[in-house]
Order: C-alpha cells, then structure tokens, then sequence
C-alpha cells in the first residue's frame, strides 16, 4: 500500500535567517539520511539498472542526482549517487524515502555481485549552504576555495581534516550553492564547530524549506511518492534520467512519456497572497485541476507553494485554492520560482 502524502504546514521563516542563507553560509546536519556503500566488479552495472541515471557514465569524483523507480514507473525514492576515487559508490537518499529504497535493494541486488553496506551510523554528512559555503567549508578544513571552483553538481573533492579524509560535495538540493561534508562519524562534531566557527550559521530549518521550494526542487513524502510519476515530479527538469542509457526498473513507462507523449499533470509553482490551511485542491472554472504540496511563505517572493496541476493549466493563469479552511486565488509559475 502507498504511503499517503505528509500533510504540510506552511514554512514561515525568521527574515533576517532567511536572508543570511541567501548572502552567507548557514550550517545543516544532514546525517538523517541514509547512506550506503556499494562494492565490487558489479556494483555500477548494479546501480544502474536500479535507478533513472547512467551510472556506468559516472568517472571517479562525480555524482549524479537519480531516482528508484516501482515497476510502474514511480517514485520510490530520489538519491544522489557518487562515484568515489576508491572505485566504490556512496548512495545518498533522503530519510523519508530511505526506508522504500533499502526495501528494493533487499529485493534485486545480489550482494554477492554488488556488496553493499550500510554506513549511516560511521559516515556522518555535515552541509553548508549559501554563496559562502566554498569559503566557510575551505576555512573549516584549511585548504583553498579554488579546490572547489570546478566542481560541478555533485562532483566532489577530497580534503583532510582531524587526519581523516573528509569528501566534500558540490550540492544544489535546497536550489542554493552549497556544499556537503561526508565525514567519519567520530570527527562530525569538531567539524561541525569548526564549520559553525568559519561563519556557517546554523540554518533555520523554516529557511532552508523556503529556499528548496523556491528553487522547485521535490521532497519525497511531501511533493512526490509512489504514485508519482517520475516526470510528473519534474525529475527530468533536474536531470535525474538517462533517457540513453540501458534497461532499468521502470524504464518502460518512463521511455513510453518521454518519446510517445506526456504527462497529464506534474510538479508547477503558485504564488498567493495567503493560502488556506489544511489540504487544499486546485480549480480552474470550477473544475479540478490538481492539488497544493509543499507551502511557505517566502521574504522575497511572498506565499509559494508547489502543486501536482493538470498540463493543460496555463502558466500565468489564475486557480482557485480550496481547503477546509477557506479559499484564495493564486498565478500559476514555471519553477523554478523567480523574482
């Protein structure tokens, strides 16, 4: 049975803390996701044929965002995938939909072939987002910012600190410069100090949320979930399918969108002078045109929410939102959100 969407409340950050992760450098303890290892001569052509992205393109230092798919086509996680200089593969999955992603890796990997292993507990993941992050983290391990300059999403580069080996991660997941630390667990809290001391607030949480919607980037469990498609959740707007690469799991629905058709509805953007509380649908001239997902109200923007929308809702009209709580009208955006 499918996990129904969380209902969600409306992130309402300080100002004056969102607006230090927009300018500065905010620190985030990521370690609730989970992490695991994949090991041995098949482990690429194991992963690929799990996921939405080419993992066997993947060279050492880079990574890919991706996601797991049922058979059907839908989302049963999003993850980030990063080939590592030792050969091996660290597979980084959000805590929601950690749970559905080792639950299909129990069932097609043969650990025989791929050898994979759990290292949540001994591999902490420590972030920093905002336009500061490559000085803060640079700061915190004592090497230059130009170590991290080239880096493209979710590539990464090695440094040391406490003399250990820290992997750090170009990251964009809150739609924002940033850069995670991957670190050994019995290091995290001095890197953690250390990273505080170079200038990175810790981020309010609030915060963090409005910049992830502003940028439309999905969370699994609020925006999309197993009755997701994988277009409809925007994954390829994010480049998070291979639409060139060999057979996965749920690869026949999703090739069957991309060259044949589309979807009927997926993931837009509205702006609102307020939006009701509770679960709230969508209509256009009275008729159903989808529902709200993810909501805050934005210092910049104003309230913004993302909602699964019919295709055929023009981008710029105006909807009507409807909860228990009342109603409001609200535009239509493309994501991601802009000024």
């Amino acid at each position: 049975m499918t996990a129904p969407l969380l209902p969600q409340s409306c992130a309402t950050p300080d100002a004056a803390a969102y607006e230090w992760l927009r300018t500065d450098a905010g620190f985030v303890d990521r370690s609730d996701r989970l992490r695991i290892t994949f090991v041995g001569a098949k482990a690429a052509e194991t992963l690929t044929g799990l996921v939405t992205n080419d993992v066997l393109a993947l060279h050492a230092g880079h990574g890919q965002y991706a996601a797991a798919l049922t058979p059907k086509g839908k989302v049963t996680a999003d993850l980030r995938i990063f080939h590592r200089a030792a050969g091996d593969f660290l597979v980084d999955v959000s805590a929601a939909a950690a749970a559905g992603f080792e639950a299909m890796i129990r069932k097609y990997v043969n650990p025989r072939l791929a050898a994979y292993t759990d290292v949540s507990a001994s591999l902490a993941c420590l972030g920093v987002v905002g336009p500061h992050a490559r000085q803060v983290v640079a700061h915190a391990l004592d090497c230059s910012p130009s170590d991290f300059d080239l880096l493209p999403p979710f590539a990464h580069a090695a440094e040391s600190f406490g003399g250990d080996t820290v992997m750090v991660v170009r990251s964009v997941d809150y739609g924002a410069d940033g850069f995670d630390c991957f670190v050994r667990g019995t290091d995290a809290p001095a890197l953690r100090d250390a990273l505080i001391a170079s200038g990175a607030l810790p981020a309010d949480g609030a915060a963090l949320e409005v910049l992830r919607i502003e940028g439309g980037r999905p969370a699994w469990g609020a925006d999309m979930n197993e009755d997701t498609l994988a277009q409809e959740a925007g994954l390829d707007r994010l480049n998070a399918i291979s639409y060139t690469k060999g057979c996965y799991t749920g690869q026949e629905t999703v090739a069957r969108v991309h060259f044949r058709g589309h979807v009927n509805r997926y993931l837009r953007g509205l702006r609102a002078e307020s939006l009701p509380a509770g679960e709230a649908l969508v209509f256009a001239d009275d008729k159903d045109v989808g529902d709200v997902r993810s909501r805050a109200v934005s210092p910049r923007l104003g309230t913004i929410a993302l909602a699964m929308l019919r295709r055929e809702v023009e981008t710029g009209s105006v909807v009507t939102v409807r909860a228990p709580g009342g109603e409001t009208p609200a535009t239509v955006v493309d994501l991601p959100f802009s000024a």
